[in-house]
């Protein structure tokens, strides 16, 4: 397998990798890089289809991409979302590569995140660049907002990635069928890596090297509003997998609010403290009936999630073998 450090040395590898090898490269105004970066894919992995996915570029980045021989396919709705659904609607292979187009990533790491797709031992490969990144190579707001929101999704979600934001995956042909992208922007990387937790998929990392974009490239991420877009669907995404935690935990809050508004109003009575009764009493009626009623919801919409599962895997077990 190839080394870990992403530099040149690791194309001997490409033989060893059987199957059909898509690379996928977003692009929406990368005419500084976007001929490079089909290049670099094309001299790392020759068995593979390069193809653009162009989100209404204006600088010319489609025919750059074209004229360096990538199959260019233009999505207009904006949004990196909406690009890696198209992605995933439009190709069809065993291994689908995925890497933006800034050439802030290595072709070179390529074979190494596909051998464990190829092998049957990951549904997802995604490249962890934080290990590598720098000062120069990214810029310290970025990762210190990488850093945040990993650790808010490993404590949400029970889980330990390394680098939920990543824009270098390779997908198996049975992710790219089993999970659903219906958000628009920069969020996406979060949104498959739950859904493909929700779907019990087989999810890798590996080490990648990362290097900062060249000289006259401008990075599209918006850091704190994607930030904030990133959060919500994660929280969309526990409310809708994991209804139970979710409202559980806002019920248990407010079961904690309104025994500690009985106990105040209780010492009250013993003439211990002295707070507002109507202020406790109102606290009290508010806090213990929402309670009960966002338990209630969480409790009865994890029983129908449950419900949809079973029914989702005895349709799978029934599927076809020969069904793609």
């Amino acid at each position: 397998m190839g080394d870990s450090t992403g530099k040149p040395g690791t194309p001997a590898n490409e033989q060893r990798l059987e199957g059909k090898i898509a690379v996928a490269i977003p692009c929406y105004n990368e005419a500084v890089t976007i001929a490079k970066v089909v290049r670099d894919f094309q001299a790392v992995l020759p068995q593979a289809e390069i193809h653009v996915f162009d989100n209404n570029s204006t600088d010319g980045s489609p025919e750059l991409a074209q004229q360096a021989g990538a199959t260019v396919h233009f999505v207009r709705r904006q949004g990196k979302g909406n690009v890696m659904c198209a992605i995933f609607e439009s190709l069809d292979c065993d291994a689908l590569v995925v890497a933006d187009g800034d050439d802030t990533y290595f072709a070179e790491d390529a074979p190494k995140l596909i051998a464990p797709v190829l092998s049957g031992e990951a549904d997802m490969v995604t490249g962890n660049r934080l290990g590598s990144a720098t000062s120069e190579t990214m810029v310290p707001l970025h990762q210190f907002g990488n850093n945040l929101i990993v650790a808010a999704v490993n404590r949400l979600f029970t889980t330990d990635y390394k680098d939920i934001l990543s824009g270098y995956r390779v997908f198996s042909r049975r992710f790219i069928e089993s999970v659903p992208v219906l958000t628009s922007g920069f969020e996406v990387e979060t949104e498959i890596t739950l859904q493909a937790l929700e779907e019990r998929l087989l999810i890798v990392e590996l080490p990648i090297s990362y290097r900062s974009r060249p000289e006259g490239s401008i990075s599209k991420l918006r850091t704190f509003r994607d930030g904030y877009r990133i959060m919500l669907t994660a929280a969309i995404i526990l409310r809708d997998h994991q209804p139970l935690r979710l409202f559980g935990l806002v019920g248990l809050i407010c079961f904690l609010v309104a025994l500690t508004a009985g106990i105040l109003r209780l010492l009250n009575y013993l003439s211990v403290t002295q707070l507002p009764d109507a202020l406790l009493t109102g606290i009290l009626l508010l806090s213990a009936p929402i309670a009960v009623i966002t338990f209630g919801i969480g409790l009865m919409l994890n029983t129908v999630n449950t419900r949809f599962r079973e029914i989702k895997q005895i349709m799978l077990r029934n599927k076809p073998p020969n069904a793609s």
